[in-house]
C-alpha cells in the first residue's frame, strides 16, 4: 500500500503543514504547483527533502485559486484548463529536476479533483493535458469514480485513492467539507479505518453503510492539524499487521 500527502503548500512567510515530518512517514508526495498554494522556493525545498528520503513525487495541480486554496468550484474553458494543467506540471518538472528527482504522477487538488471525478468535460481536459506532457505519468483519482475509466480509455495508467481523514457518502463520494463530520481527526480511529479498508476492500460511510473501495493509495491531507500524527498512526498500524508500504508508482501495472 502507498501512503500519500499533499505537501509544498506553504506560501512565503505563511506555513502550511509540516512537510519535513510528513516526508519521514509517507511514500508519495503530492506537491503543490503554485496555483492553489506554494511558492517556488518552498516547493523546491519540499522536493529536495522528498528526493533525500526516496519519496515519489506527483504534481498536485489545481484551479488558479490562491485565495480559496483551490477549494472553490470553477468553470474554466477547455482551452484554459488544458493549458493551466500543462503549465503546472511543467513548472514542477523543472523544480523537481533541480532537486534531483522527477514527477512520476499527477493528482488534481481540491475542487478540481472533485469536479473531474464526475464531470467528463473537465476530466478530459486534465487527461489531455497530461497526455500532451508525458503519457507515462500516472493519474491519481478518487477510487470508484468514472474518471479512472475515462483515463484508462485514453491510454493513461491510473491509481485509485482513498482518504484516511475524510468521510464518505453511501455512494462512495467524499462528504462535502461544508457538512459536519466531513473531516476526521482522531489518529486511532483513522488508522483502524484504513486497516479495515486494506483488509476488506470496504470503508464505512457516514451513515454506517459498507462501501466497496479498491485503493492503490491512502491520503492524509497535509494541512490538517493532526496530519502527521494520523499518518504515523496509519503507517505503524499497517506495518504491525504486515502491510508493506511503498510508492504506488513502483508497483502499479495498469
Amino acid at each position: 500500500m502507498d501512503l500519500n500527502s499533499d505537501l509544498g503548500e506553504s506560501f512565503g512567510p505563511w506555513p502550511m503543514g509540516d512537510d519535513a515530518s510528513m516526508l519521514a512517514v509517507v511514500t508519495s508526495a503530492n506537491v503543490a504547483c503554485g496555483f492553489h498554494a506554494g511558492d517556488p522556493a518552498g516547493i523546491l525545498e519540499t522536493l529536495a527533502q522528498a528526493a533525500a528520503r526516496g519519496v515519489a513525487v506527483g504534481a498536485h495541480v489545481g484551479y488558479r485559486d490562491l485565495v480559496g486554496f483551490g477549494r472553490r468550484n470553477m468553470d474554466p474553458t477547455s482551452r484554459e484548463l488544458v493549458a493551466d494543467v500543462i503549465y503546472q506540471i511543467g513548472a514542477l518538472q523543472g523544480l523537481a529536476a533541480a532537486a534531483g528527482t522527477q514527477v512520476r504522477y499527477v493528482k488534481p487538488h481540491g475542487a478540481l479533483y472533485n469536479t473531474i471525478a464526475h464531470d467528463q468535460r473537465q476530466a478530459n481536459d486534465v487527461i489531455s493535458a497530461i497526455l500532451a506532457v508525458d503519457r507515462d505519468l500516472v493519474l491519481m483519482g478518487l477510487a470508484g469514480s468514472p474518471l479512472l475509466d475515462w483515463a484508462r480509455e485514453r491510454g493513461l495508467r491510473v491509481a485509485a485513492e482513498a482518504f484516511a481523514d475524510r468521510a464518505y457518502t453511501d455512494d462512495g463520494r467524499l462528504v462535502s467539507r461544508r457538512e459536519p463530520g466531513a473531516v476526521l481527526h482522531e489518529p486511532a480511529r483513522v488508522a483502524e479505518r484504513m486497516l479495515a479498508l486494506v483488509r476488506t476492500g470496504e470503508i464505512e460511510s457516514v451513515h454506517g453503510k459498507r462501501v466497496r473501495l479498491q485503493a492503490d493509495s491512502i491520503c492524509v491531507h497535509g494541512d490538517s492539524p493532526d496530519a502527521v500524527a494520523m499518518a504515523r498512526r496509519i503507517r505503524e498500524r499497517l506495518q504491525a499487521e504486515g502491510v508493506a508500504l511503498r510508492p504506488f508508482v513502483e508497483t502499479l501495472t495498469a
